[in-house]
């Protein structure tokens, strides 16, 4: 039975806060809504203190921004965007269009279609986050998407150059250096001078995921991302210092950010606390990872690897560790998580930054119903059908029967209409149910 050497703060807390998130990003979407540019630039202004002459880059700016770039940082996101692209391409490859007859003269089948136009949310702020460019843009350009753009906000008062060409090279359309709730408003509802798109992708802080949540509908959406969450599943085989060291990794994205350990080892749980407290002497954003691991970091006890994976799945994190000595029987067995690293010889920060898994992941439970974002998720899975007329016949006697059940007459007439058509039937318009025929 698991049993908790640390909890994370109560529930009703956190609420309260998300509460206060609502009211703000409902506020900030009606004023963009009625008067578009001109409130964009003033949240900008308000929030990032940004207000250029235009926030869509020019072709001259871009140049000159990727210029200033060295020549080895490029070479980095060339390759963290190959490893994304190739194993994005294996993904789309293995959507195949079907057509099927399943019955003499009835044709099936199913279409994958590209979104057409997608806006891509780059996170800044403390942490310009250079390779969410690639895990979004790159994927909607492999999945065939006609249209992409990028919104990232300015970093220390200028665009982030790093950030800008990831977004070059991943190749994205327009490119605007504009954040926060105003930057998914303009994408999500559009502007005087920028064409809303259908899909919003893309991480960012709890107010642009509530931005994301109120536009779902509107357009489409690839998750909603609260906090980055991670969870070590250890037995007595780990090392303490890197449970520690990649619970930290985690933690230091937000004050907020879960980190938690189910271990089967007393030892290591008892042994966790004095190590993380010892990390956070050290570590450079010990101000940010300590307030996570205070108010959310846990420590699980549990007696078995079976009951492990009950916990793991209960929780439904978005990245989960395990550094077991047998890690693929929790890839056999788990069912909730958005994406598992197996072995110590993994860790999260290669899925966030490199290694080409996508990093834009399921979190605060919703591992439990949907995968993080991927090739297929730019892809609307579209049916199609086309038959005989000796097929219409055919089909045609069951629906009209199931029409009538059903007692709805217009679409039992659709039916009738071509049993009368094609089947020669003695049908009249609005006639009633008949006998099997």
């Amino acid at each position: 039975m698991a049993s908790f050497l640390k909890r994370r703060i109560a529930r009703e807390v956190s609420d309260a806060l998300d509460a206060k998130v609502r009211r703000t990003v409902e506020a900030i979407l009606e004023d963009v809504g009625k008067r578009g540019d001109a409130a964009v630039r003033e949240l900008s202004q308000k929030f990032d203190q940004w207000s250029p002459p235009s926030f869509r880059l020019s072709r001259a700016e871009l140049d000159a921004i990727v210029a200033q770039v060295s020549p080895g940082t490029i070479a980095d996101i060339e390759f963290a965007q190959a490893q994304i692209r190739n194993f994005a391409e294996h993904q789309r490859a293995a959507l195949q269009d079907i057509e099927v007859e399943t019955l003499p003269g009835v044709k099936l089948g199913h279409k994958n279609i590209p979104v057409d136009s997608v806006g891509c949310y780059v996170p800044g702020g403390r942490y310009p986050m250079v390779a969410s460019a690639h895990m979004s843009i790159v994927t909607a350009r492999t999945a065939g998407v006609r249209r992409v753009i990028a919104c990232t906000p300015p970093n220390q008062g200028v665009p982030h150059a790093e950030t800008i060409a990831a977004m070059v090279l991943g190749g994205a359309d327009e490119i605007y250096v504009l954040g926060g709730v105003q930057a998914v408003a303009a994408m999500g509802l559009g502007t005087e001078t920028i064409a809303p798109v259908d899909m919003l992708v893309g991480p960012g802080n709890a107010y642009v995921a509530e931005a994301k949540r109120q536009l779902f509908g509107r357009v489409g959406i690839d998750l909603l991302a609260g906090p980055t969450e991670i969870l070590v599943i250890a037995d007595e085989s780990a090392d303490v210092e890197m449970i520690a060291t990649d619970l930290l990794g985690q933690a230091e994205h937000g004050p907020t950010s879960p980190a938690i350990c189910v271990t089967t080892s007393k030892a290591i749980a008892a042994a966790l606390p004095a190590e993380i407290e010892r990390q956070l002497k050290v570590l450079p954003t010990a101000d940010v990872a300590g307030v996570a691991w205070r108010d959310y970091g846990e420590i699980i006890v549990v007696d078995t690897r079976e009951e492990a994976v009950v916990e793991a799945d209960r929780i439904a994190a978005e990245h989960v560790e395990v550094l077991t000595r047998e890690p693929r029987y929790f890839l056999e067995h788990m069912k909730n998580y958005g994406a598992l690293f197996l072995g110590p010889q993994t860790n999260v920060s290669y899925g966030d930054k490199v290694i080409g898994t996508n990093h834009t992941l399921p979190t605060l439970g919703a591992a439990r119903y949907t995968g993080g974002l991927w090739v297929g998720k730019f892809l609307k899975t579209c049916t199609y059908q086309e038959i005989t007329a000796e097929a219409s016949v055919a089909i045609g006697d069951y629906c009209s029967r199931l029409c009538a059940i059903e007692r709805f007459w217009g679409h039992k007439e659709q039916a009738d209409l071509r049993l009368r058509r094609y089947g020669g039937r003695n049908i009249g318009i609005g006639a009633k149910p008949g006998a099997r025929g």
